[in-house]
């Protein structure tokens, strides 16, 4: 797998810009992805230094039109936490 392949996007929420201060980002990742692919794709494509990496599944929500219900996709999300030294995600400083 690419770097440009495990990381899928950036999750910009309200929980999301409060880590940006601490030099915490999280991002969608492809399912079948492990920590230690994600931490070298994130180093690979920001040149930024990982110090963790923390993930975790989100099962799809029900949704429902009218008569017909079904889920929405499962997810993953890894919270990239970069080490005190290195510097800060560019894309994400932007937003702040």
């Amino acid at each position: 797998m690419f770097a440009e392949d495990i990381i899928i996007k950036p999750v910009l929420t309200e929980k999301g810009y409060d880590g940006i201060a601490s030099k915490k980002y999280t991002f969608y990742v492809k399912k079948d992805a492990n920590k230690t692919q994600i931490k070298l794709a994130v180093e690979k494509i920001f040149g930024v230094q990982v110090a963790t990496v923390n993930t975790l599944n989100c099962k799809g929500k029900l949704k429902r039109m009218g008569r017909n219900e079904g889920y929405t996709p499962d997810r993953k999300k890894a919270v990239v936490t970069l080490k005190e030294d290195s510097k800060a995600i560019e894309f994400f400083e932007s937003l702040t």
